[in-house]
C-alpha cells in the first residue's frame, strides 16, 4: 500500500527526518511512537504528500508520487488526514463534514447521502446543523474524522488523535478508529503520545527517535523486545546492565549481574556480556517471608522498596536488591499485601521474562 524509501526531510541544516525505509500493508493499523519532536508529524505529512521530501520516495500502491502537483493531487485525494488540533469552519457540522466531497465535485444528492452516514458513524447525527465551533474538543475532534472517511479514503493519516482529551472522548475516538478499520478496510498510519494505545491499537508499530527509525514490530516485539536501551527506556524498561553470561545449556543460561544470578532463556554462549530488560508488569511482589513469597518462580530477588509511585490504576515500586529492580501491581495488591516505602520485599521474575541482549559498549 505505502511504501516509504531512504526519505529524508531537512528544514535548513536540521535533518528532521534521517534516511528511512518502510513498507505499510493495505487494511493494517501502523502506529508511530517516540519522544515529543523526534519527527512523527513531519514522517506523516511526507506520505500524506503535504510536504515534499529532501531525498528518498513514497510510493502509492507502487506508484511513485513524486511528480508534479496535479499528480500529488490525485494521490493525496485517495487519503485523509486528521490533525491533532482539529481545525473547523465556522458552519454547520454538516457543511464541515462535506467540505471534501464538493472540492472532489460529488453531487449534492450523492454528498447529502454521506454526510449523513459518515454522521452517523461518528454519533453526532443529531449535531448536524449546529455551529461547528460551539462544540467541545472531543466533538470537533469527530467532526475531523467524520469530514475525513466522508472522502472514503484509502489512507487515514492520523495524528495523536487523543491528545488532550478526556478518558471518555479518548475510548470513543479509539472505538472509532478501530471500526473505520475494520468496517471499511481502510489503513490507518497514526502516531501518538500514548503508548498503551499504540499497543491496544496497533498491528504494528515504528519507534522513532531524533528523525530515526529505530525499530518496527508487533507491540510484542516493541514492548518485551526492544531492540536497544533507548527504546527500552522509552517505553518503561530500566534496562539492567553490566551482565555476563556465566553458563548455557541449551539456551537456559545463567547471568551475573553483580552479586545476583538470573535465569533466562537466551542462544547467547558463556562469557558474553549482556543487557536484561524486564518490563515492571511483569516483576511479582510479596513480603519477605510470606507464603506468597515461596514460588516456582525462577528468579527470586529479596530488597526492600526505596519508592512508590501512584500511575494510574497502578503503583510502580522500586526495589533495591543490590540493582534497582522496578515492578508495576494495582492498587489493590499494594494494599492487600500492606506494601511500603522500607519493608523487605522477595521480587519474582519468570526466566521467560528475562530479555537478554549482547552488550555493545
Amino acid at each position: 500500500m505505502i511504501r516509504i524509501e531512504s526519505l529524508t526531510k531537512n528544514f535548513g541544516s536540521a535533518e528532521t527526518i534521517k534516511e528511512t525505509s518502510l513498507e505499510i500493508q493495505a487494511g493494517e493499523i501502523f502506529t508511530f511512537i517516540g519522544p515529543s519532536g523526534s519527527g512523527k508529524t513531519t514522517l506523516l505529512r511526507l506520505i500524506d504528500l503535504l510536504d515534499r521530501p529532501t531525498t528518498g520516495t513514497v510510493y502509492f500502491n507502487g506508484q511513485d508520487t513524486g511528480g508534479n502537483e496535479n499528480e500529488r493531487l490525485a494521490f493525496r485525494r485517495r487519503m485523509a488526514m486528521v490533525f491533532q488540533k482539529p481545525a473547523v469552519l465556522n458552519t454547520t457540522v454538516a457543511e464541515n463534514v462535506s467540505f471534501g466531497l464538493k472540492f472532489r465535485g460529488v453531487p449534492e444528492e450523492e454528498t447529502q447521502k454521506r454526510v449523513i452516514a459518515a454522521l452517523g458513524l461518528v454519533g453526532l447525527s443529531e449535531f448536524a446543523g449546529r455551529r461547528a465551533v460551539t462544540l467541545s474538543g472531543g466533538e470537533m475532534q469527530r467532526v475531523a474524522l467524520a469530514r475525513a472517511i466522508v472522502t472514503e479514503p484509502e489512507v487515514l493519516l492520523l495524528d495523536e488523535p487523543t491528545a488532550n482529551l478526556d478518558p471518555v472522548s479518548s475510548d470513543l475516538i479509539e472505538n472509532l478508529i478501530r471500526g473505520i478499520n475494520r468496517k471499511s478496510g481502510t489503513t490507518i498510519i497514526m502516531s501518538t503520545h500514548d503508548m498503551i494505545q499504540g499497543q491496544r491499537l496497533a498491528d504494528r508499530i515504528g519507534v522513532l527517535m531524533n528523525g530515526r527509525l529505530v525499530q518496527v514490530g508487533t507491540a510484542e516485539e516493541i514492548f518485551y523486545q526492544p531492540a536497544g536501551r533507548e527504546i527500552a527506556r522509552f517505553v518503561g524498561i530500566d534496562a539492567i546492565t553490566g551482565g555476563i553470561v556465566t553458563e548455557n545449556r541449551g539456551g537456559h543460561a545463567l547471568i551475573r549481574v553483580k552479586d545476583l544470578c538470573f535465569e533466562a532463556l537466551t542462544g547467547l554462549p558463556a562469557g558474553q556480556q549482556v543487557i536484561l530488560y524486564i518490563r515492571p508488569e511483569e516483576v511479582t511482589v510479596s513480603p519477605a517471608g510470606s507464603s506468597s513469597s515461596r514460588t516456582s518462580v525462577r528468579n527470586q530477588l529479596a530488597g526492600r522498596i526505596t519508592k512508590m509511585v501512584p500511575s494510574g490504576p497502578f503503583i510502580r515500586i522500586t526495589i533495591d536488591c543490590g540493582i534497582p529492580i522496578t515492578a508495576l501491581i494495582t492498587r489493590r495488591s499494594c494494599t492487600e499485601l500492606g506494601l511500603s516505602a522500607g519493608i523487605m520485599v522477595v521480587a519474582g521474575v519468570k526466566a521467560t521474562a528475562v530479555h537478554v541482549f549482547p552488550f555493545e559498549g
